[in-house]
């Protein structure tokens, strides 16, 4: 009966699709939505490269936990903020343009300030021997906060123009979000794998310098290289891609953002008067999301520690173990990009065969459940079958702490990298029906797609900083390791998974409008552009 309630509550949503426009070949939101690949190769740049190259500047572990909490603050902050802009850009050049260009601009700036930052603070006067470089170390910071902001300040406008290219119709916001999903998953595989290889300088031999030496030279050609390809995805897709401006969309009613007619007020009013016109479905989503991720971000945060502490049996700083089992856990998130994106592929297929998006989200939360509570299985299994080095004094006893560990053996590994390898699915769907649903609910909030998805991020970074701040003293509290994390997260998927198949309505189709000669021109138009 609540579904149904919803779904009636709804119903004006359809009524108020605008039929003066069509969704545009698929082949322009393909282009639009590659560009999620060029922004996740820097992502996973960041991920795989910079935390050692935080150490080589001399940044100790408990300052680079705080550098790291610039991401969730900038997407709590400038993504809604731009959203909020987007929407009522009246720039010629269109309404997500601008913001698009303009973020590509300042990635780009700023992996150039952390690529050179042992090279800009050797000039400025850091000596070569010194443990601390802190000119180099400023250099780095003011780059790595630019560029969370930057890719803020460009994914939201993305996706918003993937909405407004989808023109109302849910299959091809769902199939838009889907091809978004699938191309971070792409820039992941790439991004991983150029900082997997330890020559890729020799592409680029100017790289190495006095003050940056193999591995810093290594960091900055993948630096270099996202650029290229970042630049050169969004050269394409602002140049190909018609992005209607304000003016263009004010002088067609039937075009006009729902709500646009309103008088516009400050943001801050504007963004709580949006919050409080909500109506349940989207209050739902966001609770759902936000479940999701504080199930999510526990594994994000540390599957290679993970991988290098509970099943490798390695202590940070002392022998190889941990290491090795770092560089596993990177082949394991490998695995993840790969399964992700094939998965991205399929994801209308999978949500027909489950009976509609909403029922994919929660069954696939319930399989990340699954997995986070596998973690402690595999965990526990490697810790049983843990062998020593018999050359070590103690060794053989299997309990003394001056044994060294070896690796596990090839099951545990393959158990391991499997689960990665799985939980590739839920994450290509978390990437995508979300943003489409988000899409899909704010036609009746009397809000653009730029400020709805905008509110839709501060349920994903909300959770980011509370994980980001209290896991570290919460697994301490339970006898250290992230396995009290990961228990944390399961809970909070199966939530999410009963919530999401319980109170999220599912939307109605789309309703086909009338053949008139209007439309049909209308239609014609907007597929020429």
């Amino acid at each position: 009966m609540e579904v149904e309630a919803a779904n009636k509550e709804e119903q004006p949503q359809q009524q108020q699709q605008p039929w003066g426009r069509r969704p545009s070949p698929m082949r322009k939101m393909v282009t639009v939505a590659a560009i999620a690949a060029g922004v996740q190769f820097g992502w996973a740049l960041q991920l795989s490269l910079l935390t050692p190259y935080v150490q080589l500047l001399g940044i100790g572990h408990k300052w680079a936990a705080f550098i790291w909490l610039c991401g969730p603050i900038s997407g709590m902050i400038v993504q809604p903020v731009a959203g909020y802009h987007s929407d009522r850009c009246t720039s010629r050049f269109g309404r997500r343009r601008p913001f698009i260009a303009g973020g590509a601009s300042l990635v780009a700036l700023a992996v150039l300030l952390i690529g050179y930052a042992a090279d800009l603070g050797h000039l400025f006067g850091d000596g070569q021997n010194r443990t601390l470089k802190p000119r180099a170390v400023a250099v780095f910071v003011l780059g790595f906060w630019i560029l969370d902001v930057a890719n803020n300040l460009l994914q939201g406008p993305c996706r918003a123009l993937l909405a407004d290219l989808s023109a109302g119709s849910q299959k091809k916001t769902r199939a838009a979000n889907a091809l978004f999903s699938f191309f971070m998953a792409v820039g992941n595989i790439l991004g991983y794998a150029a900082g997997s290889y330890p020559n890729l300088h020799h592409l680029l031999p100017f790289t190495k310098t006095a003050a940056c030496e193999v591995y810093c030279a290594n960091l900055k050609t993948c630096f270099l290289i996202s650029i290229a390809l970042l630049v050169s995805l969004t050269a394409l897709a602002l140049s190909t891609v018609h992005d209607p401006p304000l003016s263009e969309l004010r002088a067609d009613p039937a075009s006009e953002p729902a709500g646009s007619e309103r008088r516009r007020g400050p943001f801050l009013k504007e963004i709580f008067g949006a919050l409080r016109s909500m109506k349940r479905p989207m209050w739902t989503l966001l609770i759902v999301t936000c479940l999701n991720w504080v199930a999510w971000f526990p594994f994000l945060l540390f599957d290679t520690d993970w991988m290098g502490r509970e099943i490798y049996g390695g202590t940070v700083n002392e022998g190889q173990l941990y290491g090795m089992g770092v560089r596993a856990g990177a082949l394991g998130l490998m695995l993840n990009s790969v399964v992700a994106g094939l998965t991205s592929l399929a994801i209308e297929h999978l949500a027909r065969g489950t009976g509609g998006v909403k029922r994919l989200w929660g069954l696939v939360n319930f399989l990340l459940a699954v997995c986070l509570c596998l973690t402690i299985l595999v965990a526990k299994l490697a810790e049983r079958q843990r062998r020593f080095s018999p050359d070590m004094p103690g060794g053989g006893s299997g309990g003394s702490s001056i044994s060294e560990a070896l690796p596990p053996a090839v099951r545990v590994k393959v158990a391991a990298l499997v689960l990665f390898a799985v939980m590739g699915i839920p994450l290509a769907v978390t990437c995508s029906v979300p943003f489409a649903l988000a899409s899909i609910f704010s036609n009746t909030s009397g809000t653009g797609q730029g400020l709805s998805l905008g509110v839709l991020n501060l349920a994903i970074v909300m959770p980011q900083m509370v994980i980001s701040v209290t896991s570290g003293p919460f697994d301490e509290l339970l006898g250290g390791g992230n396995l009290p994390a990961f228990v944390v997260g399961a809970i909070a998927a199966a939530a999410s998974g009963v919530l999401a198949l319980t109170l999220l309505p599912s939307p109605l189709p789309d309703v086909s409008p009338p053949a008139t000669p209007e439309n049909v021109s209308a239609a014609n138009v907007e597929n020429v552009k």
